[in-house]
């Protein structure tokens, strides 16, 4: 019986992890104290670098909980102190609001992106003008609201889409309720090629909205929970960091958008490939379908949520308050006047954002090791050294290298933390500051859109019900990424030489 309670436990413990995982996990935990008694600083790496593996093997297990592990350790340990935990969340408070509530603000409004990402999606016949409208529209939309959020309407965009054409291709019914949209066993020879047609169209539809994400998000102050965080530490508020980051954020669209242009024009990294005409047509037979049977009611709600959309671009553009709490009344606008008053129905909102707020916290956790044992004194020392005119290009090669592996919102709280030191103790001049802000920022936005690792949307796709169906894998995605990565990077890279 004993037997069949550990195997009980082992089988809880994480979960459906692999095994190998669960061992490294236990690994890790159990070679910490060793580490401890030879060196606190060199236990502390060993944590930073363990969190950081957490983070590259999300799609093993949620690092939340792996990573809580490793956290909770460390406080045991005494490598970092509950107050300074505490120190780290209250600075981070904005973040967190921002992920609270922005995040749910802009569910209830989905039936009015949704709405929008359909008409974009039936009526324009280009394949490369679609491209390049998605890449358009993902970056305008990020720039104003959350870039998880805005890659989240997209997926619900797609998969609606693709369980439409799967039934067709599968002989089903349309008033069927029930179907698997994952189950190819009754796809016809007829349709297989056009099914896998349009695979390949929404898998390059939805990388370009993921890219377009990170082209607005990297423009303004709510694109990205980092630009919040550095905004904060900076004291920028909505205009003047749009206007700070102008110099690298404007050559880095360009490249952008261009590359967009030329990945379709030329059909490489696996895109342009537009849909079917036959997939082209069900689609179109049903969206009209859908549209002839829109209500009075489904009408009423979707102005009232592009007024509420207005009203929240007009209160960030002027920053009437803190973003979490702008956030906070777009809810209180959008439910008021479309009728969601039932508390059920308010919960479903915060799902998504809640365990990646849960994450965060923990990521102070290992912030707050991070600054009490000192570990990035050495670089920030190395960086304080050169030249200033360099100072903005080394940080940007720093934080961008390690947001392709890490989380970027991880790795921007360790270095606009460290740089705020310096600030304070003179070390570095307020314009010196400034540059190297502008250079963190863009370095943990840009060059994270590497690997799926790096941002939390693009994670969040990999992670999706959609991708499977699509057949877009890991792999995939970093190759379809790439052309974007080094033509941004290196657009930015050259704006950032020129901060100083």
């Amino acid at each position: 019986m004993p037997a069949d309670y550990a195997r009980a436990l082992w089988e809880s413990f994480l979960g459906q992890s692999p095994d190998w995982y669960k061992w490294l996990v236990l690994f890790f935990l159990s070679v910490n104290p060793v580490l401890l008694a030879a060196s606190p600083q060199v236990a502390s790496w060993a944590v930073l670098l363990e969190f950081i593996a957490t983070l590259m093997m999300a799609l093993r297990c949620y690092p939340l909980q792996p990573g809580g592990l490793i956290a909770i350790q460390a406080v045991v340990l005494g490598l970092v102190t509950p107050a300074e935990v505490q120190r780290q969340i209250e600075t981070g408070l904005p973040v967190i609001l921002l992920l609270v509530f922005m995040v749910a603000a802009i569910y209830f409004l989905r039936e009015m992106l949704v709405y929008a990402f359909t008409k974009l999606l039936v009526r324009v016949q280009s394949g490369s003008l679609l491209a390049f409208l998605f890449v358009v529209t993902g970056a305008i939309l990020s720039a104003f609201l959350d870039a998880l959020t805005v890659l989240a309407v997209i997926i619900t965009v797609a998969a609606g889409f693709y369980a439409v054409y799967h039934r067709v291709a599968s002989g089903k019914h349309q008033h069927e309720d029930v179907h698997d949209a994952s189950a190819d066993g009754d796809i016809g020879e007829l349709h297989k090629s056009d099914l896998d047609g349009f695979r390949a169209q929404l898998r390059s539809l939805l990388m370009h909205g993921a890219v377009g994400t990170t082209i607005g998000g990297v423009c303004t102050l709510v694109g990205e929970p980092q630009n919040l965080l550095i905004g904060k530490e900076a004291g920028w508020e909505f205009i003047r960091f749009a206007a700070e980051m102008a110099p690298v954020t404007i050559p880095a669209v360009i490249a952008g958008l261009a590359t967009c242009v030329v990945v379709e024009r030329f059909a490489w990294f696996g895109y342009g490939s537009p849909a079917p005409p036959a997939v082209r047509q069900v689609l179109l037979d049903f969206e009209r379908r859908e549209s002839t049977r829109m209500t009075p009611r489904h009408k009423q709600v979707i102005v009232v949520q592009a007024i509420v959309a207005l009203l929240l671009v007009i209160a960030l553009a002027f920053h009437v308050a803190e973003i979490g709490v702008i956030g906070l009344g777009i809810i209180v606008l959008a439910t008021a006047f479309t009728g969601v008053v039932d508390e059920s129905r308010l919960g479903k909102a915060f799902e998504a954002a809640l365990p990646f707020t849960a994450l965060l916290v923990v990521f102070f956790a290992i912030v707050g090791m991070i600054h009490q044992q000192e570990l990035f004194e050495p670089l920030l020392e190395w960086v304080l050294r050169l030249d200033p005119v360099d100072q903005p290009i080394a940080l940007y090669g720093a934080s961008g290298l390690l947001s392709i592996v890490s989380d970027n919102v991880f790795v921007a709280t360790i270095y606009i933390t460290q740089v705020k030191e310096a600030l304070t103790t003179g070390a570095i001049s307020q314009e010196q500051y400034e540059a190297m802000a502008v250079a963190i920022n863009t370095g943990t936005n840009i060059p994270s859109i590497a690997t799926p690792n790096g941002q939390a949307a693009f994670l969040f796709l990999l992670t999706s019900a959609i991708a499977p169906l699509i057949r877009l894998s890991y792999f995939r995605m970093v190759w379809m990424a790439l052309p974007y990565f080094i033509t941004m990077t290196a657009a930015a890279a050259l704006g950032v030489l020129y901060l100083l």
